[in-house]
């Protein structure tokens, strides 16, 4: 019987493609797509930037040396291939499941995988770093940043470029050039990437360049012997262009555009720039889920991150269970929406997450105060303030995980300055499927610091529209405000008549005698359903709605906590510094000595997994939560 894979399933490191011949390597290149295309059918994944990058990341293990030369891939999405040639191709039943594969480079999973990047724009700020060690140690070996055409929106980028070009330690950036992001890239550096792909003179200089590639034979000793006279060739096209580019202008030697599907092509621009004793970009053209027709013909970023789907149809698995069901990134969309006719002040900011922030309606409908920033989240919380403070109502969407990286602009321009900006924080919780690098339990804890910042969290989809009504008409002068809210499908009913909620007001849900639950967001319900089995022991609990995290509800709280008796806190996020710190630190403070228990993500990181195993490995699990607090009261 055939074998269903000629090469793939026997592949235990990259040493395994080294004597491939190009037809070999095609054949390997058709077999890599087909099983990551049966596979991730099954377990979901990032599709389309995998599938675009066979030949590419083929190519680079063959050319270069991993482990010993440093492969660095940004963002770390694009690694399947890289897993499968270091020998992790029967892994893949687990990708991104509970205790199985990562969907992102991992240290602990291979020593092929030199750094963890789960965000975006920080593979060349690494590179730099390991060219410095490398070089202080006297050793010799390529270091090696694979980064997308998105990603160099990002300031990090940026500010490495800055730094590699001043210093121009040799090391080989890949710029994989697929016109897509998640969707499609914004800005002045894309409209320069797009100037390269369409300009007479580059492509002149490309023709010039692949003539003098086809001079390098792709096996063999000649190579030192060509290599010289095939940079100059090049250098010679590139440098009689017109036009000069970012990378010639930072000092970093462009090579390209290649076609990133051509293994010719590639092994031999690869060849080439190991030669090079200075910081070289080989710009690589490829295509977005190239193999698939359902990913290859996506132009909306359906196909960038997906769960499982048919095999034959390209149809994703997941149903609504109601027709009136949406994701909550939505309802908060939606309702912005309707602000919006009547409200020309409304300003919605994204960096890079149009689609990811179901932002696609809202633009269509208000172009003109929709901004895309592209992947950069510090500069869209300082252009959100600039907005705030000329007299506009910007609301900046970002997920938790992101908002991360814009600390410093939250506190130093938008909170110091009590600017009335709206942050809408998607995504809150776990991340399921994406891992540690995109949990968004950190955010609480990190805003929770910074003085005169309100954090608050609707417990269902009525309140979610009644509270983003209210932050953004009702708390005008309160400053910045933290609006969060989770991931996943909730039902939808647009209210007709919005409601002022009071601020720093919380609820109380269910009365109860023994003992109080403090909770907020999605979790409410959760507390409910634990009211709901005590009760059948005996147990009356109370159930408070803490929509307010910061500030707390403090006339509600005290009467709580001098009534002494157990109260607990959940909370879907970090309990260092989260809301329930912030409960304990006022129980202290004023000495009520309350029985207090904090139900939170415990101090450690948490890969990737579904919500139930992930809530009961953190610490959150239901029948946890339910035995703490029967021990607790009785």
């Amino acid at each position: 019987m055939a074998k269903k894979y000629e090469y793939l399933l026997d592949i235990s490191g990259p040493e395994f493609i080294k004597d491939f011949t190009i037809d070999q390597m095609e054949i390997l290149a058709s077999d890599i797509r087909q099983f990551l295309i049966e596979t991730l059918s099954k377990t979901g994944g990032h599709v389309a930037p995998n599938l675009g990058v066979v030949e590419l990341t083929l190519a680079l293990h063959y050319v270069f040396d991993s482990p010993i030369d440093k492969l660095i891939f940004d963002v770390g999405h694009q690694c399947y291939i890289h897993k499968i040639l270091t020998g992790r191709a029967n892994q893949f039943e687990q990708l991104r499941q509970y205790q199985g594969l990562s969907g992102f480079p991992r240290l602990e999973e291979s020593i092929h995988d030199a750094f963890e990047t789960g965000h975006s724009s920080t593979s060349l700020s690494a590179a730099m770093g390991m060219a410095v060690a490398r070089d202080l140690r006297g050793e010799q070996h390529h270091i090696i940043p694979i980064i997308g055409d998105g990603a160099l929106t990002g300031g990090m980028a940026l500010e490495a470029l800055n730094h590699i070009g001043d210093e121009q330690r040799p090391m080989v950036i890949v710029l994989n050039d697929n016109e897509m992001s998640i969707s499609k890239p914004v800005g002045a550096i894309n409209r320069q990437l797009e100037a390269i792909r369409v300009n007479k003179n580059y492509a002149q200089a490309k023709q010039v360049f692949r003539s003098a590639l086809e001079s390098i034979p792709v096996v063999g000793d000649s190579l030192a012997t060509t290599a010289e006279r095939v940079k100059t060739r090049a250098k010679r096209a590139i440098v009689t262009s017109e036009e000069s580019n970012l990378f010639d202008a930072l000092g970093i030697l462009y090579l390209g555009p290649i076609d990133g599907h051509n293994f010719h092509d590639l092994i031999s621009a690869f060849q080439l720039a190991k030669q090079v004793n200075r910081p070289v970009v080989v710009h690589v053209m490829t295509q977005k889920g190239r193999g698939y027709l359902p990913a290859q013909s996506d132009e909306r970023g359906s196909w960038h991150g997906i769960g499982s789907f048919d095999l034959e149809t390209g149809r994703k698995h997941h149903k609504k269970a109601n027709y009136d069901d949406r994701v909550w990134s939505c309802i908060v969309s939606q309702t912005l929406e309707r602000f919006a006719e009547k409200d020309k002040r409304l300003v919605a900011i994204t960096p890079a997450m149009i689609k990811g922030s179901k932002l696609e309606f809202f633009q269509k409908k208000f172009p003109d105060q929709t901004y895309d920033v592209g992947i950069a989240e510090q500069h869209a919380a300082t252009f959100a303030g600039g907005l705030a403070i000329s007299g506009m109502k910007p609301v900046y969407f970002v997920y938790s995980t992101f908002l991360q990286r814009a600390y410093d602009q939250v506190i130093h321009d938008l909170a110091r300055q009590k600017l009335d900006v709206v942050i809408a924080v998607d995504r809150c919780g776990f991340a399921t499927g994406d891992g540690d690098t995109h949990h968004g339990i950190y955010d609480i804890s990190f805003l929770r610091a910074i003085p005169e910042l309100t954090i608050v969290m609707p417990k269902d989809q009525i309140e979610a529209q009644h509270l983003f009504y209210s932050v953004l008409y009702e708390y005008e002068g309160k400053g910045t405000i933290a609006y969060r809210y989770p991931r996943g499908y909730t039902t939808y009913t647009p209210i007709q008549l919005f409601e002022p909620i009071p601020y720093g007001s919380w609820t109380i849900e269910r009365n109860g005698k023994d003992a109080t639950v403090i909770t907020f967001g999605p979790m409410v319900a959760k507390a409910l359903a634990y009211a709901a089995v005590l009760a059948e022991s005996g147990i009356e609990l109370q159930v408070v709605n803490a929509r307010f995290i910061k500030p707390m509800d403090e006339k509600m709280l005290t009467r709580i906590l001098a009534i002494q008796k157990p109260v607990f806190t959940i909370e879907e996020g970090s309990v260092v510094g989260g809301f329930g710190s912030a409960v304990a630190q006022w129980n202290n403070q004023y000495q009520y000595q309350c029985p207090l228990h904090m139900f939170g993500i415990d101090d450690t990181y948490h890969a990737q997994g579904d919500s139930v195993s992930l809530f009961e490995e953190s610490g959150l699990g239901d029948a946890h939560i339910i035995e703490t607090i029967k021990e607790m009261v009785k």
